[in-house]
């Protein structure tokens, strides 16, 4: 994940120095919260942030516990973990549910900042959850908007409620009439947006609001605008008082001060944010998590939570099996390379690894691990079923099958063999096999 790294690359680099040594001053802290304070400006955050946070950490940073202790160096990152944490919105804010079907949620925001698109990851994530949403496309505006969230439902299979070009505040209600007639017990209403903030967009969103009492209004905005998306937020939530805002565009190495800023000047939480073009891409967002990724603890939580979407129980379990009676073949390890995809890859998954940080901005070869799978697409089902088979004439061949050199083949045998091997010497280790993916 690129947000933050240049950021968490910095505080990583200030904290190291004080971890380092056996005791701090008052000095030695107040000069890390300089460079801290310059990082955090340079990352674009709110000046009213940086200055809340700074003071904040020094003042309990330089009380005796602190400096008396025996790591004081691990003691000021607790702190700024914790600090981070609380600007960030402390805990993970909940979409509301309507104790009287169906959930309304009104998603407005700037053109350009993906709120179609996330009305239809929203729908899929919570579909996922086993509700039944309906999106409503009330953008009669834009060319092509209704069209736009047709495709997105359709690419989902979620049903797209629409009425042309009328009345905007006419559709939203008769989609209210429309979700109690079918059972659908979400709606997700996709509004105009416009380049900038007018009277006539925010009349027409309060028009909505006024109609149809929206359970949540959501805000979508772009965190790679930085300081001008926690500007947006402001105008909005005085307008309309939204309930929460959804940051997209949070895997692109942006300044990220928008995640670090918007609640603190809001006053409301950051519910969800985009982390990729796929539709799958939408993450709840966690202060606590975020403030570990920050500070390059990694996030082990979102990891465990992407296992377990990519890889069911029961495989999970059948895989344990077979790591303990060393029976895993080619077949088992190209499944695990497919879930290494499902779970966004290897890079991704090394970010949120504690101790990872200085690999996550690393070159990782992801093309190598489509070669492996073209490797082992060209061997024949016995031979992956028994790698030890495979002599020197049929590696040519599984190369010249595959486009890929003698030495890939061997080099991926060998790594193969090595995985076993790891997995003999693991087998009598209990809970060994519960991590999806094995990549040798």
């Amino acid at each position: 994940m690129g947000l933050f790294s240049s950021l968490s690359d910095k505080i990583t680099n200030i904290f190291s120095k004080l971890t380092r040594r056996g005791k701090l001053s008052e000095g030695d802290i107040r000069e890390a919260m300089r460079e801290v304070r310059v990082a955090l400006l340079e990352a674009d955050v709110n000046y009213l942030v940086v200055k809340q946070l700074v003071n904040s950490i020094t003042e309990k940073s330089v009380g005796e516990r602190v400096l008396k202790s025996l790591t004081p160096g691990q003691q000021v990152i607790k702190i700024v973990n914790e600090e981070l944490t609380s600007i960030m919105g402390g805990t993970n804010a909940k979409l509301q549910v309507a104790s009287n079907p169906p959930t309304i949620i009104l998603m407005c925001g700037l053109q350009g900042a993906g709120k179609t698109t996330m009305c239809g990851k929203l729908g899929l994530s919570l579909r996922k959850q086993g509700k039944k949403p309906l999106l409503v496309a009330c953008d009669i505006y834009r060319p092509a908007a209704i069209e736009q969230l047709q495709i997105v439902g359709k690419s989902i299979n979620l049903p797209v409620f629409e009425k042309g070009t009328q009345d905007p505040v006419k559709t939203s209600k008769q989609a209210i009439e429309h979700a109690r007639q079918f059972g659908y017990d979400t709606v997700i209403i996709d509004t105009a947006g416009r380049l900038q903030i007018n009277e006539e967009l925010m009349n027409e969103l309060k028009e909505i609001k006024k109609a149809v009492s929206p359970t949540e209004i959501l805000l979508t905005v772009d965190s790679m605008t930085g300081q001008e998306a926690v500007n947006v937020s402001e105008t909005f939530n005085s307008e309309l008082d939204i309930t929460g805002v959804i940051l997209t565009k949070l895997d692109g190495d942006t300044r990220g001060g928008a995640a670090l800023s918007i609640s603190y000047v809001v006053k409301k939480p950051i519910k969800f944010c985009g982390i990729g073009e796929k539709m799958n891409d939408i993450e709840p967002f966690y202060p606590d998590r975020m403030a570990s990724r920050i500070l390059g603890m990694g996030d082990v939580l979102t990891l465990i939570e992407k296992a377990e979407q990519a890889v069911s129980r029961e495989e999970a379990e059948i895989l344990e099996k077979k790591f303990r009676e060393n029976s895993f073949t080619f077949d088992d390890y190209m499944a695990q390379l497919e879930n290494l995809k499902k779970m966004g890859g290897l890079k991704n998954i090394l970010g949120m690894l504690p101790g990872m940080g200085a690999l996550k901005n690393a070159e990782i070869d992801e093309k190598q691990l489509l070669k492996n799978k073209a490797i082992i697409q060209s061997m024949t089902p016995k031979e992956r079923l028994n790698p030890e088979i495979i002599k020197s004439s049929n590696r040519q061949r599984i190369a010249k099958g595959s486009g890929t050199t003698i030495q890939e083949v061997n080099q991926l045998i060998k790594q193969f063999e090595q995985t076993k091997e790891l997995m003999k010497q693991m087998k009598n280790r209990k809970g060994f096999g519960k991590m999806p993916f094995n990549i040798g």
